[in-house]
């Protein structure tokens, strides 16, 4: 693919997924703005998106990391999703910069606003300093977005034939034979 159109791909694709996970988390930070019940939610979504972000990771290591004649010893087998897993491995390159970057990134951006709207809810409850609680929040959702994608790292690179397939065998669920 030439690089002027993946930059343009890469554009498109972060911009949408912005506005699908900016669009979710206003919607329900406006649905529930105050309160202990908004602080339970928020910190759900919270998670969903900093997990989101480390399963993305996750996904976008072990295609670079998987092995691609694992998947055509599978293929020549007729196992459903091998071919998909070819396709992943063959573009590894994309599938990284998708999962890790544009993914990875939008959860990150995504959980700061998170933690800021948080913060306010929760002054909002206790009373706390905003300033010591937007530090501890920061220090959290770093803490576990950086730990959780270093983990998973390991995770995925000693498992990437195995994580490859089971994203494989969704993809070929939804978008039939590569």
């Amino acid at each position: 693919m030439k690089a002027g159109r993946w930059i343009f791909i890469v554009f498109i694709l972060t911009f949408i997924l912005s506005i699908i996970f900016s669009t979710i988390s206003n919607v329900i930070s406006v649905q529930f703005n105050t309160g202990l019940l908004s602080i339970i939610i928020l910190s759900i979504v919270l998670f969903l998106v900093i997990s989101i972000g480390i399963i993305f990771d996750l996904i976008g290591t072990a295609a670079i990391s998987g092995k691609e004649s694992t998947f055509h010893a599978l293929s020549s087998k007729k196992i459903k999703g091998a071919k998909q897993g070819i396709y992943m491995i063959k573009n590894s390159n994309q599938i990284s910069s998708i999962c890790n970057d544009i993914v990875g990134d939008v959860c990150g951006i995504i959980s700061g606003s998170i933690g800021a709207i948080l913060t306010i809810n929760i002054y909002q409850v206790t009373g706390w300093p905003n300033s010591v609680i937007s530090v501890v929040l920061a220090a959290l959702i770093s803490s576990f977005t950086v730990g959780g994608k270093a983990i998973f790292k390991l995770v995925a690179i000693k498992n990437a034939d195995n994580i490859i397939l089971v994203v494989s065998k969704v993809l070929s669920i939804f978008g039939g034979n590569k």
